[in-house]
């Protein structure tokens, strides 16, 4: 500092012009600027913003008396004979200027002649403007100053954190005057309209994932209108000064501690986005982090700041009361007495009628400073199941966060109350997504889930609120949330003496919670199999019911502005009505169940992790249930594994006890001609799969065995049903019309055809002639013979070829 006076010193004994001061100005700045980030490593929150706010003043100060030189040389007047002061304004008159918050300056005057006053002030803000400071400047002749605030709230606001900077004191002295009848004047009007304002930014900037830390929930705004009442009701210049019935010393401590951290991350904030900013925005959580300590914990910072601005609106929302007494006690929840213990007030809580909330700030402060023991009482379960049966019992619950008791009442929440959420979708902590989720359910606006819900008795409705509100508390660990969330429902559901069954079905709720929306979003509503599948998780009508109304819950919970719309609802309710129809075929849900049952232990197994994500997929949407249902999961690894692999085709001949060929082919197999080739063998079973990118597989077991002398001449039966198409003649069987059903509603994609009759020599290899002549496509089959009788079941896929000619193949299957 001493070198740039030194340096200014020079210039002016040289008369250099205005700007050549402002150059050596603007450099010095630019250096200091460089320092900041080493300087804010070494400093507190406010010790940062303190010393910033000293550097400017400083400058300012250096202006001042260059503007004085510049002005009258060696006949300069004393400062305080010049009727000029500068003062400082806003956050730089509190000493909270941020790096780079606009620096707000009030030049005051007295108009007496002979002074060239505007002259002065010219060249004050000139010289401030070409030196590079980013300046909010007002100019006012002292006798003005009290008319001027009277015309704006902002600016009112901002003159009672007037600080003397440079100049006259004398003057100084007549603009505190008039200051002082600034803070006195219509004292009521202005904290009326302070506090709605407030209400205003809280609806604008509501504690989300990125708060707004000076106009947000929780923020700079609520500690500074604490001390704007403060200081115009009692002329005091700090909130800890007030009197210790407002404001005790273990509140402050709180108070302060919190406020002091987020000082720290403003003031990062601006260094990390080199610009003024006021909302930590997702991209620069880390770097802003990085400068707190935090760079390889993210989401403890992020806990941090959503847990220190509740600290801060809990406790101004305490002081702004008691200091103004503007909560009507007439129409909001108060305490019986200020000394209840908390399960006392947790039970007037459970109680209130809805049009006592928000609950009074006696409330908020009684529910802090409560009796209460380390761990949550078992009473206090019956409690928690009153609160749930309240119409509203969001409002208890949002009551219970406000007051950072939430973890403590239901310690099933505790990890996740002020858990932030980075993944770009949700725009809420989630404790206050939980919450939302809870508001969104008593109120909802989709009137068909609306009528679901309206039909639900009180204890199915305090059930599905149980899991709307815990459906995310597995949140912040290693493993999967869902799972995690069912284990904490399992023991949450003991607590509130849920029966099993009841248990059973949130902890299916709770696995599966996001499967509706994502099917409905993703997949396609049209397939058969994919209805099905959703459905096998939710195989009765109450289940269905249950997720249904969830899935509204959740998605409305996501933001400030619902993820729920027309399009996706719409999705939705497509969803839920052709499950309804799904579930009441039974048969085809619990194959579906098994399948399901069986993919999830295929995905567990490494060697379906290691397949790429197609493959994987590939897999996963093969159509036969029968082959997830019939092979376990290593053999559906190996099936796949030299599918992946096969050029045209592949087969094994397997001659132990008993023949089985097993073959995989990507064109043609001539089944008829190879069965007919093998029909002095007995067929047991026989299986065909169509698998993927146009690949088939087949299984055919036989009652017998080949002689080894036979193994070339079956190799090559084999190749030659696999390379070429024949022609040959097979003799009819008999079959009877009451042997053959067909079912061409059997689903949305496949006809079923069974057969049940006397075996006999050459059956099958007739019946896939038939079929493969009219081009009809078996998606799966089972052959099955025993006792000389066979029961065979073939899985059609509906291309037209099948259904519409019904009346044609029975003919020839069974007219002589």
């Amino acid at each position: 500092m001493e070198d740039i006076k030194a340096q200014i010193e020079t210039l002016l004994y040289e008369e250099a012009p205005d700007f050549e001061v402002s150059k050596l100005l603007k450099k010095d700045i630019k250096n200091y600027f460089g320092t900041l980030e080493e300087s804010f490593a070494n400093s507190s929150g406010k010790g940062f913003l303190v010393k910033h706010t000293r550097k400017i003043d400083s400058l300012i100060q250096m202006v001042y008396q260059v503007a004085m030189r510049s002005m009258f040389g060696t006949y300069m007047p004393m400062k305080s004979t010049l009727p000029i002061t500068l003062v400082a304004l806003g956050s730089y008159g509190r000493e909270q200027l941020c790096v780079y918050s606009d620096i707000d300056l009030m030049i005051v005057y007295k108009e007496v002649p002979g002074y060239n006053t505007q002259e002065m002030i010219e060249k004050i803000l000139y010289i401030l403007w070409d030196a590079g400071l980013k300046l909010g400047h007002r100019v006012h002749e002292v006798g003005e100053i009290f008319e001027v605030a009277q015309t704006d709230i902002t600016i009112k606001t901002s003159m009672i954190e007037s600080r003397f900077i440079e100049g006259s004191k004398q003057l100084w002295s007549q603009t505190e005057n008039e200051l002082y009848r600034i803070r006195k004047d219509n004292q009521e009007a202005f904290i009326q309209a302070k506090i709605e304002e407030m209400k205003t930014l809280h609806k604008k900037y509501p504690m989300t994932m990125e708060p707004n830390l000076k106009e947000g929930v929780g923020g700079f705004r609520n500690a500074n209108l604490v001390y704007w009442l403060g200081n115009i009701l009692y002329n005091v210049d700090k909130i800890k000064n007030l009197d210790v019935h407002i404001v005790s010393k273990k509140e402050y401590d709180e108070f302060w501690k919190a406020l002091e951290f987020l000082f720290k991350v403003r003031s990062a904030l601006h260094l990390a986005s080199g610009k003024k900013e006021d909302r930590l925005r997702l991209e620069l959580i880390p770097p802003v982090a990085k400068y707190l300590g935090y760079e390889n914990n993210h989401m403890k910072f992020s806990r941090k700041v959503i847990s220190y601005l509740r600290t801060i609106k809990l406790h101004t929302t305490i002081w702004i009361d008691a200091l103004t007494s503007c909560s009507s006690k007439e129409t909001m929840l108060c305490p019986n007495t200020p000394d209840d213990s908390y399960l006392e007030l947790l039970r007037e809580l459970s109680t209130a009628p809805t049009e006592k909330f928000p609950v009074h700030p006696s409330f908020l402060k009684a529910l802090n400073f409560s009796k209460r023991s380390t761990n949550v009482e078992d009473e206090i379960y019956e409690i928690l199941l009153k609160i749930f049966q309240h119409p509203q019992s969001h409002l208890i619950l949002s009551t219970l966060i406000d007051t950072k008791l939430l973890g403590y009442t239901i310690p099933y929440m505790k990890k996740i109350v002020n858990l932030p959420q980075f993944d770009g979708y949700h725009q809420y902590a989630v404790g206050i997504h939980s919450v939302k989720c809870i508001e969104a359910l008593e109120n909802i606006q989709d009137k068909r889930v609306a009528i679901l819900y309206n039909k639900l008795s009180q204890k199915e409705k305090t059930f599905i609120k149980v899991i709307t509100l815990i459906h995310d508390a597995g949140k912040g660990r290693k493993r999967d949330h869902s799972e995690v969330g069912t284990v904490l429902f399992k023991g949450f559901s003991k607590r509130l003496n849920f029966s099993k069954e009841e248990a059973r079905i949130g902890k299916n709720l709770i696995l599966y919670h996001t499967l509706m929306s994502t099917t409905a979003q993703r997949e396609d509503l049209h397939s058969e199999k994919v209805i099905l599948k959703f459905s096998s998780h939710f195989p009765t009508q109450k289940e269905l019911n249950f997720i249904y109304m969830l899935t509204y819950a959740d998605m409305n919970g996501v933001g400030v502005t619902s993820i729920y719309n027309d399009f996706n609802s719409r999705l939705i309710n497509n969803l839920y009505l052709q499950s309804t129809l799904a579930i009441s075929n039974v048969k085809l849900l619990q194959e579906t169940t098994k399948r399901v049952k069986k993919e999830k232990k295929l995905k567990q197994l490494e060697s379906f992790k290691s397949f790429s994500k197609s493959l994987q997929t590939k897999v996963l949407n093969i159509s036969s249930d029968l082959f997830f249902i019939k092979n376990t999961p290593q053999r559906i690894i190996s099936i796949t594994q030299k599918a992946q692999q096969l050029k045209d085709y592949e087969f094994v001949i397997t001659n132990n006890k008993y023949l089985t060929i097993e073959i995989l082919r990507k064109n043609n197999l001539d089944l008829s001609y190879l069965l007919h080739k093998l029909s002095n063998l007995n067929i047991v079973q026989m299986d065909i799969y169509k698998l993927f990118s146009g690949i088939k597989y087949f299984r055919i077991d036989f009652d017998g065995t080949v002689d080894e002398g036979d193994h070339i001449h079956l190799n090559e039966i084999i190749k030659d049903a696999l390379e070429k198409v024949h022609t040959f003649k097979l003799e009819k069987p008999k079959i009877d019309i009451k042997d053959i059903h067909i079912d061409c509603q059997h689903s949305k994609e496949h006809a079923m055809l069974q057969l049940q009759c006397h075996d006999q020599k050459g059956l099958i290899s007739y019946f896939i002639n038939i079929f493969d002549k009219r081009r009809v496509d078996i998606s799966s089959a089972k052959i099955h013979t025993k006792m000389n009788k066979i029961n065979d079941l073939f899985l059609i896929e509906k291309n037209g070829n099948f259904c519409n000619n019904t009346k044609e193949i029975i003919k020839e299957l069974t007219e002589i």
